[in-house]
Formats: C-alpha cells, sequence, structure tokens
C-alpha cells in the first residue's frame, strides 16, 4: 500500500496505529484464505477455525456397506464416504474402517474422535464382540482392535443405541431424557439413550427387544418360526421386513417382498391389508412390553419400515389396547436423519462436553 494510501486508511478510521494494523492483517488473512482456497491448500476444518478435538467421526458398520460421516461440535457435516463391507473378512473390514477414517482426516485435515456403531455389541466380561448377525465379527475384539490401528481410544455401540443417541442429540426426540429406537430393516433392533448417552447395562443387550418372545401370542402364533439366536418366536422373526415377507407367505400361499405388500396395501389388495394389520398389531404389542418396562418420552422408527407413513397414525392408537392402564401418551416419531441417524449417532459417542 502506498504512503498516500495509508494515511487515508489511518484518517478514516481516526484511530491509533495499533487498530489500523489489525485491520490490514484481517485483510491479508481473508485474501490468504480466499486464494489458498481456489488452490485447493486450505481445509474445511482450517476454515471453520475448528480445534481437532471438536470433529468426531462416526462409522456404521452394516452387513453390505461401512459409512463414515465427519461432523463438528454443532452437528454439521464436513465429509462423508462409503465402501463396500468385505464380508466373512475380520481384518478386511477393520483395514476398510481405518481406511475411511484415515481418508477423512486427510480431507478435512483434522484429527478426530472416532465412534463406531456394529450390528452387535461388546462383552464387559470378554472383550469380544457377540451377538453380531454379521457373524465374522463374532468372537473379536473389534473395539481393541480399531483403537489399536488409529492409535487412539475408539467407542463403540450397537447400531441401534447409536440410532437412539443420534435423535435424542439433535434429531426427532431432541431434548427427551429417556428415548426407545428402533430399527425396523430386514432385522429389529433397539436402542436406548438417557441424557444422550447410551444405555447398554452389565450385559451390554440393553435394548434388544427384538429377540424377546412375541407378546400376548395367539396359539397360531405358537411356537413362531426359529430366530438365528437360537429360540423360537422371537419378535424379529415377526416385525421385521423379513418376518412381515414370511408371514405374508405362510397365510396367502404368495412370496412377495415387503415392498410389493406395502404398494399393494395402499391400493387396498385384501391380502396386503391384512399381512399389514397383523404386522402394526404385533408391533403395537411389543413396544407395550417397553413401554410397560422402560416408559419412554419417546419412540423413534429408524430402518426400512420406518419410511410407511400410516405407522404414525395406527400405533399410536393400538398401543392403549396393551399397555397396562390401557392408556399410551408416548410419541412415536420417524427418525430425523433416516438412514444417517445410525452413523450420526456413532460420532455422538462423543457428546459435548
Amino acid at each position: 500500500m502506498h504512503a498516500a494510501a495509508f494515511m487515508d486508511v489511518m484518517s478514516c478510521f481516526a484511530c491509533d496505529l495499533e487498530t489500523v494494523c489489525t485491520v490490514l492483517f484481517s485483510i491479508g488473512k481473508v485474501k490468504s484464505l480466499y486464494l489458498n482456497r481456489q488452490r485447493g491448500r486450505v481445509h474445511m476444518a482450517d476454515e471453520l477455525g475448528m480445534k481437532n478435538s471438536e470433529m468426531r467421526i462416526g462409522i456404521d458398520l452394516g452387513g453390505t456397506k461401512i459409512e463414515a460421516l465427519a461432523i463438528d461440535s454443532a452437528g454439521r457435516e464436513l465429509a462423508r464416504h462409503r465402501v463396500d463391507t468385505p464380508r466373512e473378512d475380520y481384518d478386511a473390514t477393520i483395514a476398510a474402517m481405518v481406511g475411511l477414517v484415515r481418508r477423512i482426516e486427510r480431507e478435512t485435515g483434522s484429527t478426530g474422535r472416532v465412534g463406531a456403531g456394529i450390528p452387535g455389541s461388546v462383552s464387559s466380561l470378554t472383550g469380544l464382540v457377540k451377538n453380531a448377525n454379521s457373524t465374522w465379527l463374532n468372537g473379536r475384539p473389534l473395539d481393541h482392535d480399531l483403537s489399536s490401528a488409529l492409535d487412539r481410544e475408539v467407542r463403540v455401540a450397537n447400531d441401534a443405541n447409536c440410532l437412539a443417541v443420534s435423535e435424542a442429540t439433535d434429531g426427532a426426540a431432541a431434548g427427551k431424557r429417556v428415548v426407545f429406537a428402533v430399527i425396523l430393516g430386514t432385522g429389529c433392533g433397539g436402542g436406548i439413550a438417557i441424557d444422550g448417552r447410551v444405555h447398554t447395562g452389565p450385559n451390554g443387550v440393553g435394548g434388544e427387544w427384538g429377540h424377546n418372545p412375541l407378546p400376548w401370542a395367539s396359539s397360531d402364533e405358537l411356537p413362531g418360526p426359529k430366530c438365528y439366536c437360537g429360540h423360537r418366536g422371537c419378535l424379529e422373526m415377526w416385525i421385521s421386513g423379513s418376518g412381515v415377507a414370511r408371514d405374508h407367505e405362510k397365510v396367502t400361499g404368495t412370496q412377495r417382498t415387503t415392498r410389493d405388500i406395502m404398494a399393494d396395501y395402499a391400493i387396498g389388495n385384501p391380502d396386503a391389508v391384512a399381512t399389514v394389520e397383523r404386522f402394526e398389531d404385533r408391533l403395537a404389542r411389543g413396544l407395550a412390553h417397553v413401554i410397560n418396562l422402560l416408559d419412554p418420552d419417546v419412540l423413534v422408527f429408524g430402518g426400512g419400515l420406518s419410511k410407511i407413513e400410516h405407522l404414525y397414525r395406527d400405533i399410536p392408537k393400538r398401543l392403549s389396547q396393551y399397555v397396562f392402564g390401557r392408556e399410551a401418551a408416548t410419541p412415536v416419531l420417524q427418525a430425523r436423519y433416516g438412514d444417517s441417524s445410525g452413523v450420526r449417532g456413532a460420532a455422538w459417542l462423543w457428546p459435548n462436553q
């Protein structure tokens, strides 16, 4: 800047030299940031003025895909990537999770705290994964191996618990103290968040309602389909997507996907209507047990079947038939973040302090 122009600046501000220098420094910093952004040299985390500890990376380990998401302390998304799950290969699964974290950290220029949601839980007795329907994870020290590979603590929770945490933190159940979250998909999971934190219990099975028996089963529902857990008649065998399709085929003799059944229901097909009514009644029976035991402030649905809009009209009406006292004021809500809620919840395993 020329001397005359500099003096003009000083007279305009009518202030001391220190203030003018501060202004000029800020202008230069903004110009540098703009130019470096144009040249691809500025990371998103730097632009937000974010410290390393403020970034959280969530990993959602599913049976077909692994997704990783980075958010800041306000829940704003910074980066997201996904890869196919290396099925039946534990070492490759760990490597894929590590690779996603490294990729996000390169992209953002920041190191994050890492949480992971898995389709099972870590035993507090053995430190090994149990109850995972991705069976190659069972009996493995996943949290230890992932922490070692990333050289930092990694928090691991059941994917349904991650759903509960996500929705309790800044989702459909924000501000609610006790949240029960339900995954209605290929299987049927459940998770509990209290004050925005995962509640698992000493056995690591808090919220696992899908492996309780169908309540108030009728004679034609007994003993029920055999579950992969070794028991018969588990709730998951009735109210999951695969359970709905199985029930429809058993009653009608016609093989249809759950998506097809719901489409047939929408146009009033009598067989589909009967199937959906049985599904809703069984779902309400299962949730009534949850209310009788836990009486959560809200019920939140996630998973593929959660997109069925009439559930939010019909289930509250049906609950009062089964809840003790014949009253059910519990709100039933759809997950705000949909399929992203699990990966967000994994990130929020590191809550704001």
